[in-house]
């Protein structure tokens, strides 16, 4: 604030104890809205049970409030239970906690440690060093984030490192959580370093929540904890289909809504609609945001073999007016013979809503040419997206060159 000329502002106080009950109100209507508004309106029966296979074409109802169990029958059958949170097998671990408990503790974890290198692992460090808990990031990798374009990846590991109170360990594998007398906690790494805490939050990845559903049953094939399914979500039971996460494909909310819809459609709206998973955008809610979809360069690179790569690094006016050292990363990848924009990532505040735009075009097939046509919004930072001129450098035949001459 003092580089805007503001002088004597101060830093607020956070209640966690008001976070909570705003946030369980929150869910409590949302979950309203889905039952009563959305669920029921469409003529959709609720039953609070848990349910498990019979056979190919029943199901076992539990019902939660008697205990009883009674029995449906149905011609189609869709899985969707999703997936749950993986913890692996160390002393101690019944002390750590997941994404699924982080936000129902009585008090905020004045120090916490988080365990794991994916989109999770890093919102919720974010998330906690946002609210002013001294936060460990622990990573078995050497870099977070596998599967996302590297330079996103290194961006964000030197915006954590410069302006975050993140204390990032790569190559650092927890062996053993100790619970000690005050109640703290001990994090032991494979090297035998120690860090006290007060909370470990392990987000390792997700297995599919296949324990007792009764799957065998019905001779529904299984990988793993997953259920493997075809283009249109169907098991190797043909009256059986499974979408979302227990499908181990793109495990994002929107996408799980995709699957189910094109299901939908095609059993009953007498379309022909397989699902689509090219494209997909998203987002990890980090400080600064990425966002992204289509291809990364090391992606497309392999897929294409001659992209053309433009990448414009550089501090966006609000954070140059004041000076700080924050900086947004932007990235357009594209297929040299045809010109089509074939990835597009953007690390930098509010990428997420950007992107969102930047989806419907690279969806619909935009190339350079239309990037390059469209007036860009100034000042904003997402102009820079439609004033690359020339390439950074280049692929030909999968090989990286920095000019063409």
């Amino acid at each position: 604030m003092a580089g805007y000329g503001w002088k004597g502002a101060t830093e607020g106080t956070f209640d966690w104890k008001v976070f909570m009950e705003n946030k369980n109100e929150e869910i409590t209507r949302l979950n309203n809205v889905y039952q009563n508004s959305i669920l029921k309106n469409a003529g959709v029966e609720i039953i609070e049970a848990t349910g498990s296979l019979a056979g190919t074409n029943s199901v076992n109802v539990h019902h939660t409030a008697t205990g009883e169990t009674s029995t449906l029958t149905a011609k189609n059958i869709l899985i969707a239970v999703g997936g749950w949170p993986f913890k692996p097998s160390i002393p101690g671990i019944e002390h750590a906690i997941t994404s699924n408990e982080i936000f129902y503790l009585e008090e905020r974890p004045e120090r916490i440690v988080v365990v794991g290198g994916g989109f999770i692992a890093l919102e919720f460090a974010s998330i906690m060093d946002g609210l002013g808990s001294d936060v460990t990031l622990m990573y078995r990798g050497d870099l977070f984030l596998r599967g996302f374009d590297n330079d996103m990846r290194e961006h964000i590991r030197s915006e954590m490192e410069g302006n975050s109170g993140i204390d990032l360990k790569f190559n650092t594998d927890p062996k053993e959580i100790v619970k000690n007398d005050d109640g703290s906690l001990t994090v032991v790494d494979q090297d035998g370093n120690e860090l006290e805490c007060d909370a470990v939050l392990y987000a390792t990845g997700r297995k599919g929540k296949i324990d007792k559903l009764g799957l065998d049953n019905a001779g529904v094939e299984t990988k793993g904890s997953f259920v493997p399914v075809d283009k249109y979500s169907q098991t190797n039971v043909p009256n059986i289909y499974a979408v979302g996460d227990i499908t181990d494909r793109i495990a994002l909310t929107p996408v799980a809504l995709m699957e189910g819809h094109r299901l939908a459609d095609t059993l009953f709206g007498g379309l022909d609609r397989p699902v689509d998973h090219e494209y997909v955008a998203s987002t990890v809610f980090t400080t600064p945001e990425i966002g992204t979809v289509g291809y990364g360069e090391e992606e497309a690179a392999e897929k294409f073999k001659d992209i053309d790569v433009y990448k414009s690094r550089f501090r966006a006016m609000k954070h140059s007016f004041p000076k700080s050292e924050t900086y947004s990363l932007f990235k357009i990848i594209v297929e040299s013979k045809t010109q089509r924009v074939v990835g597009c990532h953007v690390a930098t505040d509010g990428a997420g809503e950007m992107t969102q735009g930047i989806a419907i075009a690279v969806k619909m097939g935009a190339t350079k040419d239309d990037f390059d046509n469209t007036i860009g919004i100034h000042p904003t930072s997402a102009e820079e997206l439609v004033t690359m001129r020339t390439p950074s450098y280049y692929y030909r035949d999968g090989e990286k060159t920095d000019s063409l001459e």
